[in-house]
């Protein structure tokens, strides 16, 4: 079900009692109407009712005098009326009380679940670069936080991945890295729209946990250089990639159409990088003995070395890289073999 909107809280809550109200109103401008007779305007019946329901005070402007039943009148529409004022008050300090409650308890079970987190990504701005990042991590299933200054940006994320973690801050600062788990993260895209600040963000990242892979954003030439210094550990430029994608997209088109049915594809088909963990002994591809219906192992990297292809009794071991092309269910299920088989 989808989350219930501002609005529609807003409805919920005091719908019912702003109609009883108006409907108060009516009564008691009509009556007062009925009462006064035609020498009375409808604004004076209108007042009369007003300052009655709002117990201002003011005297009586209809004069009731000579007219017990105005009087009763008057006191059954201060009484129902007082009492659904009261009531519209109370239900609209609870509803802000609620929201604000809501929204502690909201980031704080949020802070819990990113303290719990252990080999997640953070990304640093959530525009139009950082959403396409969060989204391919969302279909792959990996674990991300996102740190974003501007909270409609966060807003409009969230509209469409409600349970994303998130931060409302600067992604310059520490604090913030610090607040999105930093120091057991996996990796860092600063994908802000500012070179500057993604380089702020890389140097601060590597300063607060070296091992941490940094991925850069980069638009002008002359912060290449500067980033990559600071710690980057790849540095893409949005402008040289899209003009690589057009060059595919007329040499081999088949191709990009091939990848781009790929990222389409409900199971989420990628190509997967899978690290041989510490402790696992050395074997042969077909030795392992893994379900090759899961994926198809297209390279591994062996130190600085290339293996395409890799045939069945190719030597594998700790350090080395399986390139597999497989969904995140196969990725997890051969992570999960390699693990097995090194413990």
């Amino acid at each position: 079900m989808a989350a219930e909107t501002i609005a529609q809280r807003v409805y919920r809550r005091f719908a019912a009692p702003a109609m009883a109200l108006v409907t108060i109103n009516i009564i008691g401008m009509v009556g007062y109407k009925i009462i006064g007779g035609p020498q009375v305007t409808w604004l004076n019946c209108l007042y009369m009712t007003f300052i009655t329901v709002a117990t201002i005070g003011y005297g009586e402007i209809i004069d009731l005098s000579h007219s017990p039943g105005g009087r009763v009148f008057t006191m059954a529409i201060g009484l129902v009326g007082i009492g659904v004022t009261t009531y519209m008050i109370s239900t609209l300090t609870a509803f802000i009380l609620e929201g604000e409650m809501n929204q502690a308890l909201r980031r704080r079970r949020m802070q819990k679940s990113i303290a719990a987190l252990r080999r997640h990504y953070i990304i640093c701005g959530i525009g139009r670069v950082g959403t396409n990042v969060a989204h391919e991590l969302e279909v792959t299933r990996r674990p991300y936080v996102l740190i974003e200054s501007d909270k409609e940006a966060i807003e409009r994320y969230l509209e469409r991945y409600p349970d994303a973690l998130w931060s409302h801050a600067d992604s310059g600062e520490d604090s913030a890295l610090a607040e999105a788990g930093i120091e057991h993260c996996a990796g860092v895209f600063a994908v802000t729209g500012d070179d500057s600040k993604n380089l702020v963000i890389t140097l601060s990242a590597k300063l607060l946990n070296p091992q941490a892979r940094v991925v850069a954003r980069c638009h002008e030439v002359n912060y290449i250089d500067k980033i990559r210094k600071v710690g980057a550990d790849a540095i893409v430029s949005p402008d040289f990639t899209g003009g690589m994608r057009i060059v595919s997209s007329m040499v081999r088109p088949q191709v990009v159409s091939f990848l781009d049915e790929m990222l389409r594809a409900d199971n989420a088909l990628r190509v997967e990088e899978v690290h041989i963990p510490e402790g696992f002994g050395a074997n042969t591809v077909g030795g392992l003995k893994l379900n090759r219906r899961a994926f198809i192992l297209l390279a591994v990297r062996s130190k600085d070395q290339w293996e395409f292809n890799p045939a069945d009794n190719f030597f594998i071991g700790p350090g080395n890289t399986l390139v597999v092309m497989t969904t995140p269910e196969g990725r997890k299920s051969l992570e999960k073999s390699l693990g097995a088989a090194a413990a």
